[in-house]
């Protein structure tokens, strides 16, 4: 996976979430809500981001639910900013696809 692979799959999920008011974010699946999912993925990528630069990661804060699509765009940039190998980027690619599906 590339970069711009995870960059057009972020896009994709931007674009998607991008725009929710705070009762979309709110609604509950089998396994939490929208929300949660997202913040799921944020802290996955600050995770992975942590990992390409060798250092421990760290929780990212719980802002509300209108922040996380800021959130994706600033652990995105960090993760491609750290020079993650391929092999993260497409765990990242992976992580971003099955999130999008499960909305």
């Amino acid at each position: 996976m590339s970069a711009e692979e995870l960059r057009v799959a972020i896009q994709r999920l931007l674009s998607q979430v991008g725009h929710w008011e705070t009762g979309r974010w709110e609604a509950a699946g089998p396994s939490g809500t929208r929300a949660d999912h997202v913040y799921g993925l944020v802290q996955r990528l600050a995770d992975l981001g942590a990992h390409a630069e060798h250092r421990t990661p760290r929780p990212v804060p719980r802002e509300p639910d209108m922040v996380l699509p800021d959130q994706l765009r600033v652990m995105t940039d960090d993760l491609l900013a750290a020079g993650a190998p391929d092999d993260v980027l497409a765990r990242a690619v992976a992580d971003v696809l099955a999130v999008r599906k499960a909305l």
